[in-house]
């Protein structure tokens, strides 16, 4: 039996434009996913959460193709079990063992589809668990790169490497294309609003996707978030979270021109700005979700868990430590 965990993410700036090989700056944060990873000698695997979603769920496939057991609603099954399943023949492949099968159970303090990182945080802690389960030990690029490939097959060729390389590596990371670092960073004040619900990241990956390829301002608004992301990777530099702030509002403002955003959303950024954030802006894909403020006081998490609309506000401290064995 092995158990991993892997933390999840907030982007200070850069999503979506990452897409089309923009610069983006994700940083880890201490909420994790763990993953436990059992070998099974017949071929079978079972998938078991309690925590992925509200109510939980079990899924148990045969060694059979097309013979399963599963007690989740059916609509909720791709999007719960795709990254799994790929995960699992990631690890499957790297072992050279393409019939192992598994128990696999996942604990997650990362709420699904809020766009903090959920999925690349199990699927980088289950092909880390699965691997030493079978003997293999990856060095932290190639699992990296195979994080990546799960979401890229999940997410029909639409993901970039940042979300996976994060969750891997921890702390601030630079990623634009293939081009994939670690950066230093300060101590972030990270604020979180979380309003419940989840963006359908692939329905606003594509509606952006048409936006930027119908019309020049959208085209514009892309780039003009890859400028912005370098101005703040200086202003990561030198510690400047007054001119981060400041930064992360013109971000959430671009996102918004793509459409990225939502009433819920907006209100909470507001919501923080007014409590006297130094910034604040969506995170993730959006269309709901999440929101990240800087504010080192306790004014911003207050306002929040008053904001109509916000189910949850917490602090979350900097993940230094990506993905690890438990």
């Amino acid at each position: 039996m092995a158990t991993s965990s892997a933390p999840g993410k907030v982007y200070l700036f850069g999503e979506h434009a990452v897409v089309y090989g923009e610069p983006a700056v994700p940083c880890a944060i201490e909420r994790r996913a763990r993953v436990t990873v059992e070998e099974r000698a017949d071929g079978g695997l079972t998938v078991d959460s309690q925590d992925l979603t509200l109510d939980g769920f079990t899924i148990e496939y045969a060694a059979e193709p097309g013979d399963a057991h599963v007690d989740v609603p059916e609509h909720l099954l791709e999007a719960a079990t795709g990254y799994v399943d790929e995960a699992v023949a990631q690890a499957r492949d790297a072992a050279d063992a393409p019939a192992a099968g598994f128990d696999v159970h996942i604990e997650s303090e990362i709420p699904l589809g809020a766009g903090i990182g959920s999925s690349a945080a199990v699927v980088t802690a289950a092909i880390d668990a699965a691997t030493r389960e079978l003997g293999v030990e990856l060095d932290r690029e190639e699992l990296a790169d195979r994080a990546y490939q799960v979401e890229y097959a999940v997410q029909d060729g639409q993901a970039s490497r940042a979300d996976t390389f994060c969750s891997t590596m921890g702390g601030a990371v630079r990623v634009e294309g293939d081009d994939c670092r670690t950066i230093p960073a300060p101590d972030l004040p990270f604020v979180v609003g979380y309003d419940g619900s989840a963006g359908d990241t692939g329905r606003l990956v594509a509606n952006v996707r048409d936006l930027r390829d119908r019309y020049d301002f959208a085209a514009n608004t892309v780039g003009a978030i890859g400028d912005l992301v370098r101005s703040g990777e200086d202003a990561l530099a030198e510690g400047d979270l007054e001119r981060l702030g400041e930064l992360m509002d013109v971000n959430h403002g671009l996102l918004s021109a793509l459409g990225v955003s939502s009433r819920s959303l907006d209100a909470m950024v507001w919501a923080a700005r007014d409590a006297g954030a130094m910034g604040a802006k969506l995170t993730g894909a959006g269309g709901g979700g999440c929101v990240v403020a800087l504010d080192p006081t306790e004014e911003t998490e207050t306002a929040l868990e008053y904001t109509p609309g916000c189910e949850e506000a917490f602090r979350a401290a900097l993940a230094e430590e990506g993905v690890r064995r438990e």
